[in-house]
């Protein structure tokens, strides 16, 4: 049995080979590389969700999903890393038109950053006055820029929506102007660099606030209009899945390697053969259950269909979990055929084990819809 679809048919062989050449470089710097980063500025995969208009890809949804998962497949950090800064180059789609014009034509463009609300920004004449912290920045060391959830206040109060909650707004921050703080400590994702920042008395113009809403869209492009959350559920989903077929491959060329080595008699080697034809083909089932569901709910959008737009939509959320789901049990079951390699923090195996269990700990895909 093999795995359908394999993520490996979405990029080029010499890519792949550079980008697993450098990952234990990568981690060991806790940082991705500069000849890993020039792959990333070449193919444009920080701009796979920026709009055309201003240099992007803007890639179908379900074209980028399945982009992500083979960078992930390829490499756990460098996956993350650029999952979570193309989402952040979605909010093209909401920026200022001249601003956005402006950013986006470096071809080095980065946009890290937090969606939590800890910050605040008071409305003064001259814009806005920001102060905060942030945390999990993935790729904080190589951004251009920073985006931020900030609670707005005018003269030290809360400003309130129209729902009488709390205003929260997003905003983007020059690099020079924000702080970073080595925060990353974790055993996974380590080349993600996903520190925490600060910005402290920095003064924002209105060009760098947006909304992240249909009535706020700057470019009229069904990619804008697709929510940001079951977005951003299939990406982080696509990339627990390209990680653990990563694993499965390993483990093929681990369990050969074992039958020589440990002269497994024939029931021992049918076992592992029984595991391993069992976790790709359940990862092949969830796969599938989990593309069609991208498939369907962006054709909803791309087409101006709203036609079961809601079902569709929640569709992507309960498969995305069930993908990530399936996809750490897998890897769980395997890991004790694997053998003491699998649990030297040095080898590939270990690496890939590592960052799916750091992956899988982000709170969107933790709980059931």
């Amino acid at each position: 049995m093999q795995i359908e679809s394999h993520p490996s048919n979405q990029l080029q062989p010499e890519h792949i080979t550079l980008i697993r050449e450098t990952a234990t470089a990568a981690e060991q710097a806790r940082q991705l590389l500069p000849e890993q980063l020039e792959l990333i500025y070449q193919q444009q995969w920080f701009k796979m969700l920026v709009p055309k208009q201003y240099g992007g890809l803007e890639m179908d949804l379900n074209s980028e999903v399945r982009l992500i998962e083979a960078l992930a497949w390829a490499d756990g950090s460098l996956g993350w890393v650029i999952t979570l800064c193309t989402g952040a180059g979605w909010f093209g789609g909401f920026l200022d038109p001249q601003y956005a014009k402006e950013i986006f034509a470096n071809r080095d463009i980065c946009l890290a950053g937090s969606g939590a609300p800890t910050g605040t920004a008071a409305i003064t004449e001259e814009g806005y006055l920001i102060n905060g912290t942030w945390q999990y920045a993935s790729g904080a060391l190589n951004t251009t820029h920073f985006t931020a959830n900030c609670n707005i206040t005018q003269n030290g109060e809360p400003v309130l929506n129209k729902n009488g909650e709390q205003l929260i707004r997003p905003f983007v921050f020059k690099k020079e102007e924000v702080n970073v703080i080595s925060a990353w400590a974790y055993n996974g994702m380590v080349a993600t660099g996903s520190h925490s920042f600060e910005v402290k008395d920095v003064v924002v113009p209105e060009k760098r606030i947006f909304k992240i809403d249909p009535s706020a869209i700057k470019v009229n492009s069904p990619l804008y209009i697709y929510p940001f959350h079951q977005l951003a559920e299939a990406t982080l989903a696509a990339n627990i899945s390209g990680m653990a077929i990563h694993f499965i491959d390993l483990c093929k060329d681990t369990f050969q390697q074992k039958r020589i080595s440990k002269k497994l008699n024939n029931t021992q080697s049918a076992e592992l053969d029984e595991v391993l034809n069992w976790s790709m083909s359940r990862m092949n089932h969830a796969r599938a259950s989990f593309y069609d569901d991208v498939d369907r709910s962006w054709k909803n959008y791309a087409s101006n269909d709203p036609l079961n737009q809601s079902v569709n939509l929640q569709s992507v959320s309960q498969s995305s979990r069930k993908l990530a789901k399936k996809a750490r049990q897998i890897v769980d079951e395997l890991f004790p055929y694997c053998g003491l390699d699998a649990a030297r923090t040095q080898s590939e195996l270990n690496r890939v084990w590592r960052d799916i269990h750091t992956a899988s700990q982000h709170s969107l895909l933790t709980f059931s819809v």
